[in-house]
């Protein structure tokens, strides 16, 4: 049923929906509350509370007046048989015809003591910008029950959402519409549903929706939440179950297409040239990983495989292994970075062992003046580059492959699913290799990596020393400068981390550290430093050192020149944005000071320390936060306990969520509805249990293409499984 048959969707309306992907009302009721407020405790006027906020249920006693000081200001006064209270709004003036004498209303708002009427009197108390509905209809959404609290599209208040949502809900039991575009139609089978204790998609939806439990009947029950009510367990639990179950069907399909197809059979070769040419001894995990991969590609079948390690582990030597059996077999390997920084740093290094070998490698970056692009796209069309190192200009169109045999994608999170497939589609099945060095918690791959095989590089090199790490709020910058003076004394070199370019401008690179301090600031006054600021500043208090700055603006070759001169020496401390975050390699580099740490989650921070350390020389990380919440202490106080990766993945997991666990979107996380992988991590395993049992039940011909449809419709969504050739 199409959206604009509901009451109140217009045109604009039922553009801001579609904007939000709410196309239909089936759409609309898949569109699951973010949060709940309890409202359900009503009290009287002379029950409430202080400083509060308070739910009651009053009579308007008078016309309420506008009255204009700086701003519009309406005033209203309720009584119940307990007394009057003030309730007042600012700048909505049009209340004042809303509300009508003598009417009963419900109003849920935070209360103020104003003043004392006398030495025996109370104070004066008033209820300011409430949320209100009228009360004794029957139909109270907003008051008087657990409230819903969703995202909602433009043009839409929380209440006029929460109205649309039960406007759907009462036609969908009119049967007004029905069949497999209903929100209700059933996708699971009764035998999963019925051996994994299930209720059925309407229950579910309803009581997602609006919890049955409320006033009076909900307290009696002893509960204070929706959480503590079983039907809403129940409801939720068939919903994040059904969201995880496809999602596991989807990555079961498509792991099971691409492990049938032959793949490009390489033959295993003599790797002694190449470990002789490494600068170091490969640890027993890079030895380990390789041999796991070398069994994929020379085994006949299409390598799918994830390669995960935490900072400084080695997955570069790895994926160099990789490719240098890959070009020995006459097979090109093809390598994309996330940014112009790394890609030239990885053709560096790949430029560096692979040239005396006799392969020379080339670069394919946006930078590329257009006669060395031409030059560049010449050689990759007709096999003289064996190996191209580059950014996303690796699958633009244009770029042809000889013969490409393998694809590695460089930090994978900064990738979507698709853009990892659009590289591998450049070739006739060649091998896939994606790495990534954010630790992933096993809960969380198992969504986001669930198509691949994967391989952990669980070993550091033995000569690297833990990184010391320090929380500090303001107050000890004097001591900072120190501590930067002191270092570049020793001939060591600094990094320092700003979450903004200028006071007024953030870097494009930074999208997911903005998110989180939306997330983690909560309207805290702190200031937030800037790369240009700070450099000039830091500058005048420490004359006498090189100091430069980078962010993620600047023209490519401006970046590569600045990495440059900080990577030979000429820099002694870079001023950056996070466009250093992942796989920038300075040896020499000692110390990281991170500012307003608490803007960065915690794998980030990780991302960061990890840019120091890549010696045997002792390194330091200095975070520095003037926020004292909880939270934000917590992260603060974990990272200078661990230098675990994979503990501090899952408690930033659990502290955010598995929907800002990368920050935005274009990582390549799927987005969940209602799932939390964190809090659902038993349900995660009963829904891979139910994919991995499917055979076993007894599916009628309806139930199974019900699956097949909405397998389609999932992965179509999610990772465009139809331009790959996935058949389910």
């Amino acid at each position: 049923m199409e959206i604009t048959k509901l009451s109140g969707v217009g045109v604009k309306r039922a553009e801001a929906l579609a904007a939000a992907g709410i196309n239909t009302v089936a759409d609309l009721l898949n569109h699951f509350p973010r949060d709940y407020d309890d409202r359900s405790n009503v009290k009287t006027i002379a029950e409430l509370t202080p400083d509060a906020v308070n739910t009651l249920r009053g009579v308007v006693a008078y016309e309420p007046e506008n009255a204009s000081l700086r701003l519009i200001i309406t005033k209203a006064v309720v009584k119940d048989h307990t007394g009057t209270l003030e309730l007042v709004w600012f700048n909505q003036p049009y209340l004042k015809k809303y509300f009508k004498k003598g009417g009963e209303y419900i109003f849920t708002g935070k209360v103020r003591a104003l003043s004392y009427g006398g030495a025996d009197a109370g104070p004066r108390l008033q209820m300011q910008s409430p949320d209100y509905e009228p009360s004794g209809n029957g139909v109270e959404l907003s008051g008087g029950r657990i409230v819903p609290i969703y995202t909602p599209p433009k043009q839409f208040s929380q209440k006029t959402f929460r109205a649309l949502i039960h406007q759907a809900l009462q036609l969908a039991g009119t049967g007004t519409f029905s069949g497999e575009t209903s929100a209700f139609f059933e996708f699971i089978p009764s035998g999963i549903r019925e051996k994994f204790s299930l209720c059925g998609r309407e229950i579910a939806v309803r009581n997602i929706h609006f919890p049955g439990c409320m006033g009076e009947q909900f307290r009696a029950s002893g509960t204070t939440s929706p959480g503590d009510d079983a039907l809403f367990l129940a409801a939720r639990r068939r919903l994040v179950f059904e969201e995880l179950f496809f999602m596991q069907l989807t990555l079961a399909s498509m792991k099971t297409a691409v492990a049938a197809r032959p793949g490009l059979l390489l033959a295993n070769t003599d790797y002694m040239p190449f470990l002789q040419s490494l600068p170091f001894a490969p640890t027993k995990a890079q030895i380990r990983v390789l041999g796991e991969i070398v069994a994929d590609i020379s085994g006949g079948n299409q390598m799918n495989r994830l390669i995960q390690g935490d900072v400084g582990s080695g997955k570069t030597a790895v994926a160099m292994a990789a490719s240098y059996l890959a070009v020995k077999n006459g097979y090109q390997s093809a390598m994309m970075a996330p940014t112009d920084v790394l890609a030239n740093q990885l053709y560096a290094g790949f430029k560096k062992i692979f040239t005396p070998l006799g392969f020379e490698p080339v670069l394919l970056t946006g930078s590329l003046s257009a006669k060395t692009r031409r030059d560049t796209l010449t050689k990759i069309t007709d096999g003289r580059a064996p190996i191209i190192i580059g950014t996303h200009a690796l699958i633009q169109a244009g770029v042809n492959y000889n013969n490409l045999g393998l694809c590695i994608t460089d930090e994978q999170h900064r990738f979507g699913v698709n853009q990892r497939l659009s590289l591998t589609r450049k070739g006739n099945t060649p091998h896939t290799l994606v790495m990534t060095a954010t630790p992933i918690p096993r809960t969380l791959g198992l969504i986001l990596y669930g198509d691949l095989d994967i391989s952990v590089i669980d070993e550091l090199p033995p000569d690297r020393q833990e990184i010391k790490t320090y929380c500090v709020d303001s107050r000890y910058r004097e001591r900072v400068h120190g501590f930067i003076r002191k270092e570049t004394e020793q001939g060591q070199q600094v990094y320092i981390i700003c979450p903004a370019i200028s006071a007024a401008v953030s870097d494009g690179m930074n999208t997911g550290d903005m998110h989180e301090e939306t997330h983690t600031q909560s309207g805290s006054k702190a200031e937030m430093q800037n790369v240009l600021n700070y450099t000039q500043e830091l500058s005048a208090a420490l004359p006498g050192i090189r100091i430069a700055f980078l962010h993620g603006r600047m023209k490519p070759a401006e970046k590569e020149q600045i990495m440059g001169s900080f990577k030979s020496g000429e820099i002694q401390v870079l001023v950056s944005t996070t466009v250093i975050e992942v796989g920038v390699h300075v040896e020499n580099a000692t110390l990281m000071v991170i500012e307003n740490a608490e803007r960065f989650g915690l794998s980030q921070l990780h991302q960061l320390r990890g840019r120091v350390g890549r010696s045997g020389l002792q390194s330091y990380c200095v975070m520095l936060s003037d926020i004292k919440n909880e939270q934000t202490q917590a992260r603060m106080k974990a990272m200078a306990q661990t230098t675990d990766g994979f503990k501090l993945a899952e408690l930033d997991l659990e502290q955010r969520g598995s929907g800002d666990f990368f920050g935005t979107r274009q990582h390549g996380l799927p987005a969940f509805t209602i799932a939390n992988l964190y809090r659902d991590m038993e349900i995660l395993k009963e829904a891979q249990e139910a994919v991995l049992k499917l055979h076993e039940f007894s599916l009628t011909s309806e139930e199974s293409d019900a699956i097949r449809r909405r397998t389609e419709e999932v992965s179509a969504n999610i990772f465009q499984m139809r331009e790959i050739g996935v058949s389910l």
